[in-house]
């Protein structure tokens, strides 16, 4: 009787947290939770499951989160193995609109290049990302696709409003340019060719050696490309491989992960042998998710005189990263202090 009233009450609230009239929308991360919140408006109602500053790869689906899902005209997920337990909710909630490959569902990484892709698929010898690294979220131009993969599933549901969506799209895929090149650099190249270039890693190189009004081109960068240069190129290393796009597109050299494999414990010898590599290239800062254990972070940096970074990975993960320009203003200014600091 007193788990049949529980559940009463939790269906109760969870059907107030829903607007009539309003898309449900609801998010692993919040971080598609936040895009959503862009392109939306006040179109929909969105809620998400993955706490800022949780890590989703280990979420225990719970019953709150099932009856939130059946209620959902439409979800979004990454779409690899970075929630593994989604298929298991979804079964729960019995909302068979938000299956995998149903018109109320979202795979976030659709038309992303994935990067660490293996030959084989296969967890025999541990690890999470057998389908290719699924932290597509670092690198903000990424963004730019999660946000088009999500205005196409709110059109699929929302027809009506299409247009609205479209313009709030364009609007944020501009500002993500404007945010990551600057906008003097984005109204003279545009957003297309510098994504291409940077995503190539040719942007720099380019810039560098290119020239226009008798300036070089590299002094029209500005936005996150120009306040990573003086980071680019320095090695470190990080926690858990979920720093991958973000290396390629800002040019950190990683040089070691403290888990030896995605999601597998570092032993004592891996361990020694990451700080033994540390001192031998003179690493100075180990990037760290803020659901990662700290202690062992400082550990680890105390051993060879290196400042730890430790930020969230997802919006509203900490205090002053209530949307993804927040979020990616606060990796970028950490990255920055910590290398200052170890001059």
């Amino acid at each position: 009787m007193k788990k049949q009233i529980i559940i009463i009450a939790i269906i109760l609230i969870n059907s107030l947290l829903f607007s009539a009239g309003k898309l449900n929308v609801v998010t692993t991360l919040s971080t598609y939770a936040d895009i959503v919140k862009y392109i939306g408006q006040d179109k929909v109602d969105v809620h998400y499951i993955v706490q800022g500053d949780q890590d989703p790869h280990f979420v225990r689906p719970k019953p709150s989160f099932a009856v939130l899902l059946s209620k959902a005209d439409l979800f979004i997920s990454t779409g690899l193995d970075l929630e593994l337990w989604v298929p298991s909710l979804v079964d729960m909630s019995k909302n068979d609109k938000i299956r995998s490959g149903q018109q109320g569902f979202v795979a976030a990484y659709d038309g992303i290049k994935l990067l660490d892709k293996p030959d084989v698929l296969s967890r025999s010898e541990g690890g999470l990302h057998i389908y290719g690294n699924p932290h597509i979220t670092t690198n903000p131009l990424n963004l730019k696709i999660i946000a088009e993969n999500i205005t196409a599933g709110l059109e699929k549901n929302d027809p009506e409003n299409s247009d609205f969506y479209r313009e709030n799209l364009k609007k944020f895929q501009q500002e993500i340019d404007n945010k990551t090149f600057g906008e003097e650099l984005v109204k003279l190249m545009g957003g297309a060719l510098l994504t291409k270039l940077a995503n190539n890693g040719q942007l720099i190189g380019f810039l560098e050696e290119k020239e226009y009004k008798g300036k070089k081109m590299i002094d029209y960068l500005g936005g996150w490309m120009k306040a990573a240069l003086p980071f680019r190129g320095k090695k470190i290393v990080a926690y858990h491989k979920n720093w991958i796009y973000f290396q390629t597109l800002f040019g950190l050299d990683i040089i070691g992960y403290v888990e030896p494999k995605p999601g597998i414990p570092p032993s004592p010898k891996h361990v020694e042998k990451l700080v033994q590599e540390m001192r031998k290239n003179e690493v100075k800062v180990l990037l760290a998710a803020n659901y990662f254990d700290e202690n062992k972070v400082r550990t680890i940096c105390n051993k060879v005189g290196a400042e730890p970074v430790i930020v969230p990975m997802f919006v509203e993960g900490t205090p002053g990263t209530e949307n993804v320009f927040k979020l990616i203003d606060l990796w970028i200014s950490k990255l920055n202090k910590a290398f200052a600091k170890m001059k």
